[in-house]
C-alpha cells in the first residue's frame, strides 16, 4: 500500500526563502503482514451435534489445522473472545500461528484479559521450537515477533508471574533475532542494550551500527533515536545536524498518533525548534536523495 509522504515540516522554512518544498514526495511503504489462512474454515465433525454433558460444551474439531481456521474466522467476523477455545485447542496441538495468535491477544487484552504471564507462555512456546529449526519463509516474521516479545518480557521481567528481569538472555534472543531473521525491531533493541549497557557491555559503535540498521529498514523508533544522537553529537564525532533532522523527519512521518509515539513527536519538535534555517533547508535535500535511492 503506498501512502504519501508530506514534507509539511519543513513548509514554513520553505516559504521564507520562496522554495516550493511544500510538495508530497511518494515513498512506497512495505508492510510485512502475516497472512492468516483465507480458505473458509471447514465444517466441523459434528458441527449439528452438541455434547450432552453441561459441563462439556466445546466443539470436537477435527484436527488442530481445522481448529486454526475455525478460530481465525471467529476472530475475524470480530468475535474475539469466541475464537479463544479453537485456538487454545490448534495451539495445544502444535499450531504455530494459533500460540502466536493468542499470544498476541493476551498481551494486548484482545478480546481476553490481558495476561502477560499466558502470553509469555505462548510466545516461549514458538521461541523454543524455532530455536533450533529453521521456520517456512511464510513462518519467519512470526517467528521473529515471537523472539522479540520474548526478549522484552525478560528485559523487564512480569511481577505478576514472579519471573525476574533477565537482560543477559532478553538480549540473545534479541541479537538471534537481529542477526537470523534480520528483524528491524530486534535490531533495535539490540542497540539499546549496547547503548545503555544493560544485558551486554556498553558499546557505543556496537549501538550506533546496529542503530543504522533498523533504521535503513524504516523503523520508526530506531531513526527517531538515530537522529536525535546525531542532531545533538552524541553518535561519535562532531554533530551532524541536517542529517539528524532528517532521520528524525522520517521517524515523525511514520509515527501515528498513539501515546506510544510521542516521544518521537517531542524529539521531532524540539529539534525542528532549534534547526537553523540552513540545517533545515540541508536536511531537506538529504531527505529527497534518500527517499528517491530508497525507492
Amino acid at each position: 500500500m503506498t501512502r504519501p509522504f508530506q514534507i509539511s515540516l519543513f513548509a514554513l522554512g520553505a516559504q521564507r526563502h520562496g522554495m516550493a518544498l511544500g510538495y508530497i514526495l511518494g515513498g512506497a511503504w512495505v508492510a510485512i503482514l502475516l497472512v492468516a489462512f483465507a480458505a473458509p474454515a471447514p465444517a466441523l465433525d459434528g458441527a449439528d451435534q452438541r455434547l450432552t454433558s453441561p459441563t462439556a460444551q466445546l466443539p470436537m474439531f477435527k484436527d488442530p489445522r481445522a481448529a486454526l481456521r475455525a478460530g481465525l474466522e471467529s476472530y475475524h467476523s470480530g468475535k474475539a473472545g469466541a475464537s479463544i477455545e479453537a485456538l487454545r485447542y490448534a495451539a495445544d496441538g502444535g499450531e504455530y500461528l494459533a500460540q502466536w495468535k493468542l499470544a498476541r491477544m493476551y498481551a494486548e487484552g484482545d478480546g481476553v484479559a490481558r495476561d502477560d504471564h499466558k502470553a509469555f507462555d505462548y510466545f516461549s512456546k514458538i521461541v523454543e521450537h524455532f530455536a533450533e529449526d529453521d521456520p517456512d519463509p511464510s513462518l519467519r516474521s512470526m517467528a521473529s515477533s515471537a523472539f522479540v516479545s520474548v526478549g522484552r518480557y525478560l528485559r523487564a521481567g512480569i511481577a505478576s508471574a514472579k519471573l525476574a528481569p533477565d537482560p543477559e538472555r532478553a538480549f540473545d534472543l534479541f541479537r538471534y533475532a537481529a542477526t537470523f531473521f534480520g528483524d528491524a525491531d530486534a535490531q533495535y533493541n539490540v542497540a539499546r542494550m549496547y547503548l545503555d549497557g544493560v544485558g551486554v557491555k556498553k558499546d557505543m559503535r556496537q549501538g550506533m551500527n546496529w542503530l543504522d540498521l533498523a533504521a535503513r529498514k524504516g523503523h520508526a523508533p530506531a531513526q527517531a533515536l538515530l537522529g536525535e544522537m546525531m542532531f545533538n553529537g552524541e553518535a561519535g564525532g562532531a554533530a551532524q545536524r541536517p542529517r539528524g533532522l532528517m532521520y528524525l523527519t522520517l521517524a515523525r512521518e511514520s509515527a501515528g498518533n498513539a501515546p506510544a509515539d510521542q516521544w518521537i513527536i517531542d524529539l521531532h519538535a524540539k529539534a525542528l525548534a532549534s534547526a537553523s534555517e540552513a540545517d533545515r533547508r540541508a536536511a531537506v535535500a538529504m531527505l529527497e536523495n534518500y527517499l528517491r535511492h530508497r525507492d
